[in-house]
């Protein structure tokens, strides 16, 4: 009878090895056509060189094109919407988290649903600083907190909306800060009015005030990561004695829910595989970005992280969650 279990047992064997090839050999590949990454960003900001330098690799690597195509405005609407509404699984989102993480707090109405956006890879932090002209003698974030607490109402700062000046004015309300701000839609104009004295103070990316500071025109006094980059020679907000006004600058890659989970992961995987490689770390480090690759769970939790920040900073202001 022994021989018979023995005999059983490896039919039952074959049968399970032969399922498992023929699922194997039945699963799509991918791609199987062009890539598209869309982007919520014009072109020649941080994220958009990312974008092409990735998707140059990545095009090597699969043997298929990856084209990048730029929708910015409507304060990332305008890409989540074109991505969401593709249902596309060769449509993917490269975006910064910050574009859509404030969202459910400054819209009457969601136009998407944010469970369409699922995480596929981190990809890099931002490395986002707090500006001055650099003919101001505030040097640091104490300083500034100190003259802005003795001249209330007399700063303008910059407000180019999203999810980092939200936080900050929750967190200029909780110091009792009175400053006054100036929307803007261009962030580069809002450097270059910052350079020209037409307003006191910016938060923005570093890449987008990195040539005025090394023209000598703009200074910056701190950054808001929550670990001090090489690329910045400066003192984190927490280090600072701020570590309320800690802030990741996070982008990724999204795709939609038709996307399979194994696919998900070997596009994540390949992505790993580029950012490894040194040249590219030290090609988006010019631009103001550490690479961070993170899985789709590390990445998912990066992002609670930013959604807390923003219901924190949406109580303080009064403001409603959108329906």
């Amino acid at each position: 009878m022994t021989w018979i279990r023995t005999l059983a047992g490896a039919a039952v064997a074959l049968l399970v090895a032969n399922a498992g090839a023929s699922a194997q050999t039945s699963a799509p590949a991918w791609p199987q056509r062009l890539v598209k990454f869309i982007l919520p960003l014009g072109a020649g900001s941080g994220v958009d060189i990312t974008a092409r330098l990735i998707g140059d690799k990545l095009s090597q690597k699969w043997g298929q094109s990856v084209v990048v195509d730029n929708k910015p405005g409507g304060d990332g609407v305008v890409a989540i919407s074109a991505f969401t509404a593709a249902h596309d699984t060769h449509t993917l989102l490269m975006s910064p988290t910050s574009a859509f993480t404030h969202h459910p707090w400054v819209l009457e109405k969601m136009p998407y649903d944010p469970a369409d956006l699922v995480p596929i890879v981190r990809i890099t932090n931002t490395i986002v600083s707090i500006v001055v002209p650099a003919s101001s003698p505030i040097n640091s974030l104490a300083e500034l907190d100190k003259t802005v607490l003795a001249n209330p109402g007399k700063f303008n700062q910059a407000n180019i909306t999203g999810f980092f000046d939200m936080v900050f004015h929750g967190f200029q309300k909780q110091h009792h800060w009175q400053i006054e701000s100036v929307p803007y839609r261009n962030p580069v104009q809002a450097s270059n009015d910052l350079a020209e004295g037409r307003i006191q103070l910016l938060m923005a990316a570093m890449a987008i005030v990195q040539p005025l500071v090394q023209a000598g025109k703009l200074k910056m006094i701190a950054v808001t990561a929550s670990k001090r980059p090489s690329i910045a020679n400066l003192p984190t907000t927490a280090e600072a004695g701020y570590p309320d006004l800690t802030i990741d600058g996070l982008v990724g890659l999204f795709g939609p829910r038709e996307l399979p989970a194994a696919t998900r992961e070997r596009i994540a995987a390949d992505v790993r595989t580029v950012l490894a490689d040194p040249t590219v770390a030290a090609r988006l480090a010019s631009t103001g970005q550490v690479v961070n690759p993170g899985t789709p769970k590390e990445f998912e939790a990066s992002m609670d992280v930013q959604r807390k920040q923003a219901a924190q900073a949406a109580k303080i202001l009064g403001l409603k969650r959108a329906e």
